[in-house]
């Protein structure tokens, strides 16, 4: 076999990644945008027990409300006063995002109430309590 017809062969098997790789870093964008980020409390509390509690898998954004009267979200500890202007900056980034309170079983109730207020004034539709099914 002629030498140019071996090498015309060789030259012919290659393939070209380079379309691959536009599909897959497509892909990877597409991913990133559409993920749901979620924001965590930070804090750990011990929530009361209900025997109708139900799971949130969609939930996004979680609220902590500690024994003491201390609220966090996303491990920052966040004054009730400015926690509205908090959840609407939360509510802009996932606006499809629902929120869930985890109030520690040994909180104030008035507390709890400020941040559910909160929540409401912000617009957000979706906010529940979290609690431990008995």
């Amino acid at each position: 076999m002629p030498k140019q017809v071996a090498k015309r062969r060789e030259e012919d098997a290659e393939i070209d990644m380079t379309p691959m790789l536009d599909i897959v870093f497509i892909m990877l964008i597409f991913f990133i945008v559409t993920a749901s980020f979620v924001k965590e409390a930070g804090v750990t509390v011990s929530n009361p027990g209900a025997i109708t509690a139900k799971a949130r898998p969609n939930a996004n954004v979680f609220i902590a409300v500690t024994k003491n009267g201390d609220v966090y979200i996303d491990n920052k500890n966040i004054a009730v006063e400015k926690l509205k202007v908090e959840i609407q900056r939360i509510k802009a980034e996932t606006p499809e995002g629902s929120i869930v309170i985890q109030a520690d079983k040994d909180s104030k109730a008035g507390v709890v109430m400020k941040v559910l207020d909160a929540a409401k004034g912000a617009g957000v539709k979706a906010v529940s309590v979290a609690a431990t099914r008995q």
